[in-house]
Parts: C-alpha cells; sequence; structure tokens
C-alpha cells in the first residue's frame, strides 16, 4: 500500500531530468498509489505497507531507483491488477527510504515525467510494464495561452490569500514561474481540495490550452468555496461582536432608566419572581437561597445559557408547596362509607385506616404511617390507595417504580447536568400542589438497580420518618418536608425488597378473593361498570343472573384477583352490544348456558385433581404464587437401575432439599412403611412436578414427596386430600405460610379435604373466613406418620372402599 504520509508543500526541484526522445520506449515496475496523484518535478512522501510494493521498492532500490507511480481507478482494491489501474502515470526516482518497525517503508519520490502503460510484461512478485513516455509537444505560446496562465496565477493566488491551511510561500513561487508547464503541474499538485478524479485529468491532458482551460475552471470553483467561507467566518466574527455591542448598550440603558425612575420588562420579570418567592412561605433556608439565585439571574443576559437553568430551577422553588396543605376533615362513619362503597371485602385495611383516621382526630401531630400492602395482582391495592386519598380528603399522587434502576428517578440529578430535573418525589409533590397528599409508591417490589445507582436506597430516606422531615433533592439541594405525606407502597411479594426498606413499612397483606367475595365484587363494581363503558342498561337490555358469575369464577378463570373475571364479563358484554346493535330489542339474561355458547368449553374442572390421583405415586400439593394460591401435583415413577434420586420441573435448591430429606426418612422407615429395604439399590427413583416451564422453591412440598414416595413404592394410591408442610428427618411437620391463599386454592379446585401443620392452626381459624372453611376437612398433623394415615388409600383409616367420599359438615371439621 503507498498512501501520502502527510499535507505539505510538494518541493520542485530546480535541476531537470535529462529531456528524453518523445513517444521513446522503457520498461519500469509500476507502484499503485491510493488517493493521490503524482506531478512531474513534484517531490512526495509516500508510506509502503504492502508486501508486493515493499519488494517492488526494494528492488529498485538496487537498481536505478526508478519507478512507475499510477493511481488507482478504486483506493478500496487491496490487490489491484493492471484493469484497476490508470493508463497514465508518472515515472519517479526514489531519493530515500526509511524501513519501519512494522515491516513496512517510508519513501520520498520525485516526479520525472508522464508516461501511458502499453503493456503489462510482469505481474509476479510486483507488476511491471513497458510504457511509452509521453511528453508535450513544443508549441508557440501565443496570446491566448499567455492570457489563461496569466487568469490560473491570480486566481491560484487568490485562493491561497484566502485559505488558512496554504502557505503564503506558494504565491511567490509561482510569481516566479514563467513556465505554464511547470506552474499547472506545481497548482495541480499543491492544492489539496481537488479530487484525486480532477488531478488525473489534469495528469492525463497533455494539450497546452485544455489544461489551462481545465484548470482555471477548477480554480474558479475552489476560489468561490473559499469566498463564501471567508463571507461565513465574518459573519460569525460581525455576530459576536454585536452581541457584546448589545450587551454594553443594554447595560447602559438600564443605568439611564435607573435615572430617570422607569423599569424596562426584565425589571419586572425580577420583581414578579421576588414577589412569588416571598408568597411562596419557603423556609428561611430556600427563601435565602431563592433570593441568591434571584439576584444571580438578574446579572446574567437573557441570551446565555445559564439564563434557563437559573429561570428553571427559580420556577422549581416557587412552584413547590413549601406551606400548602389540604385540610382534613376526619370524620370515621364517612370514610368507612367511602372505603366500603368502592371496595367489598379487606376488612384488615379498612380497620388500619380508620384507626389511622381515629389517632389523627385525637392527635393531629401523629406520624404518617408507612404502608405496603402485598398482594396478588388484580386485588385491587392501586384502586385502595386513591380510596384512602378520597376518605382523607387529600389529593392523590402515584408513580410505578417498576423498572426503575436510576438512584437519580428518586433523587433528581444535579443542576450541573444538562436537561436535569428534579427526582419523581418532587415531581409527584408539585403535581399535587399540597404538601400532605397520599402518595403510591406502586410496585417497589420490582425496582431494579445497575451502575447508577439503587433506587431502593435512596427510598430509605424518602420512607423514614426520622429523615423525611428534611429531604434533599439534588436538583433542589434545600430540605424539603415529606413528613406529612402518607406513603402507600404495594407489592406482589416481599422477597425482593431489601430488609432495610422493608424494615421501615407496616406490611398488610391482601390475599386472594373467595368465590363469595368476587361474586359480591362483580355484582357491585364489575358488571355495572362494563355496562356503563358498553353503552347497554342494566335490567332494560342485559341482565347477569348469579349463576352465571359463578361458572365465570369457578369454570373460566383460576386467580386470586379479578382482572380476568372482568375480561371474561367483558368478553361477554361485547357480545350482547352486538346483538343490540343488530336490533334485537327484548333484554338478553345471561345464563350458564348462555356463558358457554358465548365463550366456548369451560377452562378448568374442579374434577381435574381427582382425574390426576388415579394411580399410585402421584399426590396433590398447595403452592404459594404471586398470582394467589395454586395446586401442585408431584408424580414419581421407578425403574430398575439403584441408587440414583432424578428430580425435574425447574425446581429451586430448597426444593431439591427437600426431595432429598423425604427419600432419606422414607428409607429410614422402609421396614415400618411396609417397603422392601433394598429398594434404593435397585431402583433408581424419578421425581416430577409438572409444568416444568414454571420455576418452583421453598420447603412447603415436602410433606406432598413423602406421601407420593411412599404411594409409588407401597402401591397404593393416594386419596383426594391436598396437603402442605416443611418436614424434618425425624418425622416432624413444621408451619408453612401463605396458608390462606392455599386453601383457596383447594377450594377453587372442589378439594374438600386439606393436610395442614398442627402449628398453622391459628392461621386457619384467623386467617380464612367461615364461609370458606364451612363444608371442608382440615386435618392438623404433626408427624409424617399422621399425614400418612391420612392420605394413603389401604390403611385400617382409610379403607379403598371409600373412594368417592366428601365431607359436607355445616362446619368444618378439624382433625389433629
Amino acid at each position: 500500500m503507498a498512501k501520502l504520509m502527510k499535507k505539505e508543500v510538494n518541493v520542485y526541484e530546480t535541476h531537470q531530468a535529462t529531456p528524453e526522445p518523445i513517444n521513446s520506449f522503457e520498461e519500469l515496475p509500476i507502484l499503485p498509489l491510493r488517493d493521490s496523484v503524482l506531478f512531474p518535478n513534484a517531490v512526495l512522501p509516500l508510506a509502503i505497507g504492502r508486501e508486493r510494493s515493499v519488494r517492488l521498492v526494494e528492488q529498485a532500490m538496487g537498481a536505478d531507483k526508478t519507478i512507475g507511480v499510477v493511481a488507482q481507478r478504486d483506493p478500496g482494491v487491496e490487490d489491484p491488477k493492471a484493469l484497476d489501474l490508470h493508463q497514465i502515470g508518472t515515472a519517479a526516482s526514489i531519493l530515500r527510504m526509511f524501513r519501519l518497525p512494522t515491516g513496512g517503508l517510508n519513501i520520498i519520490v520525485q516526479g520525472l515525467y508522464r508516461f501511458k502503460i502499453d503493456e503489462v510484461v510482469q505481474t509476479e512478485p510486483f507488476l511491471q510494464a513497458k510504457v511509452r513516455i509521453m511528453r508535450p509537444e513544443p508549441g508557440e505560446q501565443d496570446v491566448e495561452v499567455e492570457a489563461l496562465f496569466r487568469n490560473v496565477i491570480h486566481l491560484f493566488q487568490r485562493i491561497v490569500a484566502l485559505s488558512h491551511s496554504l502557505p503564503d510561500e506558494l504565491q511567490g513561487v509561482t510569481s516566479n514561474t514563467t513556465d505554464p508547464e511547470e506552474a499547472i503541474d506545481f497548482i495541480a499538485a499543491n492544492l489539496p481540495s481537488l479530487s484525486t478524479a480532477a488531478k488525473q485529468e489534469i495528469l492525463e491532458t497533455l494539450d497546452l490550452k485544455a489544461r489551462l482551460r481545465l484548470l482555471l475552471s477548477l480554480l474558479t470553483k475552489e476560489l468561490q468555496v473559499a469566498e463564501l467561507g471567508s463571507k461565513i467566518q465574518s459573519q460569525v466574527q460581525s455576530e459576536v461582536g454585536k452581541t457584546q455591542r448589545e450587551y454594553y448598550l443594554r447595560e447602559q440603558l438600564k443605568a439611564i432608566q435607573r435615572e430617570l425612575g422607569e423599569t424596562d420588562e426584565r425589571t419586572q420579570e425580577i420583581d414578579e419572581l421576588r414577589q412569588k418567592i416571598e408568597a411562596a412561605g419557603m423556609l428561611e433556608e430556600a427563601k435565602k437561597e431563592a433570593l441568591r439565585e434571584l439576584d444571580r439571574l438578574a446579572k446574567i443576559p437573557p441570551q446565555a445559557a445559564e439564563y434557563t437553568v437559573s429561570r428553571t430551577y427559580l420556577d422549581w422553588l416557587i412552584a413547590l408547596p413549601w406551606s400548602k396543605e389540604t385540610t382534613e376533615e376526619i370524620d370515621l362513619l364517612k370514610a368507612r362509607g367511602v372505603l366500603d362503597e368502592d371496595h367489598y371485602g379487606l376488612e384488615k385495611v379498612k380497620e388500619r385506616i380508620l384507626e389511622y383516621l381515629a389517632v389523627r382526630k385525637l392527635n393531629p401531630k401523629t406520624r404518617n404511617p408507612i404502608l405496603c400492602f402485598v398482594g396478588p395482582p388484580g386485588v385491587g391495592k392501586t384502586s385502595l390507595g386513591r380510596s384512602i386519598a378520597k376518605a382523607l380528603g387529600r389529593r392523590f399522587v402515584r408513580i410505578s417504580l417498576g423498572g426503575m434502576r436510576d438512584e437519580a428517578e428518586i433523587r433528581g440529578h444535579r443542576r450541573t447536568y444538562i436537561g436535569s430535573l428534579p427526582g419523581q418525589i418532587i415531581q409527584g409533590i408539585r403535581r399535587a400542589e399540597t404538601k400532605n397528599p397520599v402518595f403510591m409508591l406502586d410496585e417497589v417490589d420490582k425496582l431494579g438497580m445497575d451502575f447508577r445507582g439503587d433506587p431502593a436506597s435512596a427510598l430509605l430516606e424518602v420512607l423514614d420518618p426520622e429523615q423525611n422531615h428534611a429531604f434533599r433533592d439534588h436538583y433542589i439541594d434545600l430540605p424539603f418536608d415529606l413528613s406529612k405525606v402518607l406513603f402507600i407502597c404495594t407489592a406482589n411479594i416481599l422477597d425482593p425488597v431489601p430488609p432495610a426498606l422493608r424494615d421501615r413499612m407496616e406490611v398488610i397483606e391482601l390475599p386472594g378473593y373467595t368465590e363469595a367475595e368476587k361474586l359480591e365484587i362483580a355484582k357491585r363494581h364489575l358488571i355495572p361498570k362494563q355496562a356503563h363503558e358498553h353503552g347497554l342498561n342494566l335490567h332494560g337490555q342485559i341482565i347477569f343472573a348469579d349463576l352465571a358469575v359463578v361458572k365465570l369464577i369457578r369454570e373460566y378463570t383460576r386467580e386470586a384477583g379479578l382482572r380476568n373475571l372482568e375480561r371474561e364479563i367483558a368478553s361477554i358484554f361485547r357480545k350482547v352490544t352486538k346483538k343490540v346493535a343488530e336490533g334485537k330489542d327484548e333484554p338478553v339474561e345471561v345464563t350458564p348456558e348462555l356463558v358457554e355458547g358465548f365463550l366456548g368449553a369451560p377452562r378448568f374442572f374442579a374434577e381435574e385433581a381427582k382425574s390426576r390421583v388415579q394411580v399410585p405415586g402421584v399426590a396433590i400439593g398447595l403452592a404459594w404464587t404471586p398470582a394467589g394460591g395454586d395446586l401442585l401435583f408431584i408424580e414419581a415413577t421407578k425403574m430398575k437401575g439403584g441408587k440414583t434420586l432424578t428430580l425435574t420441573g425447574h425446581l429451586g435448591e430448597v426444593m431439591k432439599e427437600s426431595a432429598q430429606a423425604a427419600i432419606s426418612w422414607v428409607r429410614a422407615h422402609a421396614k415400618d412403611l411396609g417397603i422392601d429395604e433394598n429398594f434404593y439399590s435397585e431402583y433408581d427413583i424419578h421425581l416430577h412436578v409438572p409444568e416444568g416451564a414454571i420455576p418452583k422453591d421453598g420447603p412447603s412440598a415436602g410433606i406432598t414427596m413423602v406421601v407420593t414416595l411412599v404411594s409409588l413404592l407401597t402401591g397404593r394410591k393416594v386419596r383426594e386430600v391436598a396437603m402442605t408442610g416443611e418436614i424434618t428427618l425425624s418425622g416432624q411437620i413444621l408451619p408453612v405460610g401463605g396458608i390462606k391463599e392455599k386453601v383457596l386454592a383447594a377450594r377453587r379446585a372442589g378439594i374438600q379435604e386439606v393436610i395442614l401443620p398442627e402449628r398453622n392452626r391459628k392461621n386457619l381459624m384467623e386467617d380464612i373466613p367461615e364461609a370458606i372453611r364451612r363444608g371442608m376437612t382440615f386435618h392438623l398433623v404433626n408427624r409424617i406418620e399422621d399425614a400418612l394415615s391420612i392420605a394413603l388409600y389401604g390403611t385400617k383409616e382409610r379403607p379403598f372402599e371409600r373412594l368417592d367420599e366428601f365431607i359436607e359438615d355445616e362446619k368444618p371439621v378439624l382433625v389433629g
């Protein structure tokens, strides 16, 4: 590869090579040149990088140091052939050569004469060609040539005068040149703005007049560009000078107006800002900072970029509700009515809010609690926050923390950054226009963290009553009192919430709704809402039967919340709306049969659990998920082998350890259970939890795994009973969480018997309404042996004949 080493003036030697006869032939090694053209008599530094070009130069240095330099048609070609080169180039003499540590070469060459490639005689290791020397025929210099020559010199000198990249010495060189041939080559070689194509065209043009006309045309275009660039630069300098002049004149005008007692618009604007600062009710520190910033703003020209930054900061300070509060009218009966009107059930949450109001009524200076509603999606956490604000008579503000990864989203950006703003907390307070709103921080369990900081750590100050009375946002950089804000957080699960943040919040769990609660909420809220949205008149155009809603709950949705139920109700309303729009006059009564006609076959069946436990080695567990409780079927099988326990189903480490504990307990008590004591050395055991794409973890499936393994190894089927509990190697059953969600899941699936740890008796009696417990049997056990005697057929307590036993007492049966 040969390329220009750097831009510099091409030096012309004073001596001339010995003239060669016109159209004589000789052989030259051909050096391809990228993006450059060498003219006769010009001196040019080149960098040689291609291996073939390096060999060419080394061989030429050992001979007469003469080579042929030809420009490539396409500079992107790495290994040019004869067809990739122009036909006309310049013979050159290598004046100096320098070796580089990389293996390449730097050379300095001087152009000698033009030539035309006549025939390529060699392609390896480099190109060598027979060339024909081309010299312009001598002719008389008439008046036209003289005129063209003078114009070319004049234009070039003007370009040099306007250009900052060309040295002034070039004007002197061209002034002393009398030979048009030399002048043309000199100017073309030293005008860097000329394209390679234009230079090659000048090199290939042999007629003197034609070359002068071509160069004159190119120089005229270059002069126009240079003059336009000089004009633009002069305008810019003039604008800068004009701005400075206007600034001085404006300052003088201000001084004159002060002497005359007059004010301008700028002074009026500053005075208005000063009045707003006085009326904003700021703290003394904030007021002092605002006035200091206002004095600074008055000295900044409006055209300066800093002016907008300072003005925006003052606007934020003035807009914040430093002393504005919403007046509370605490009426417990009215608040209870508002909460009951908007939400059915949720007695724990309502009771906590009423307790807070009662305390506020007796002691208005009490601190606001930091509440955190935890529950599955769709149970009404966010809407409950709006109802609380309505009951308190306060403004409501909500921000979503889901996916937030930047600490500056909470604390704001410092004013040194372009486009900086306060954090979401201060922005929410400004939107509320009061310093004591109900502020909901939604999805606090979905906060992220990356290199920009940890938003959860920034929330520690916001949610700490000991600190938030002087919350300092990075943008505002002044203390702001958040102690009167009622913060309410929401989350689906608490595990991702950092312990330090969790410690600052009072957690209130919102479990899933029961079937009766869903029916009542649908009648009170969901159905009227959808009727209004679809433009239908309840009872006049559509009648929704209770049994139809129950069918939707049981057979078309299986969730802790209400979102899917609302979607199914909306789907029915759309179909009824279509019938009404088509001209149906009589009201449509939505019955269970019509539900199936509108929505198709049911998606869930109560008898599914019964069908899954028809063979030994399958048991029904209960699991807690962020969406509520769910059934967890555990299956086991055995095959010839030995001492291998395979666990599948996307199980977590804790669940795998529960499986290991289960197999160890079964092996230790094999004789008592009537199992061959050598079963583990003769068989491989495979334990599988279906729905393998869903991750599962936790210790509560331990008892279900033991029952599954004993059922497989004894050949006894498992009854239609659901179970949950952590096991120990000594055979104890330990308490677990999520009892209400798990019992609701069993009831939704039609399972009427549940095995629970004895230590969860309190959760069963306090968390689960009697309406749910009614008609179900709960076995409270302490030992694995007790659970096996209840769960398996074939024991004295549970003979094989009782396959279809259901207990439907009016009150729950507690066995234990």
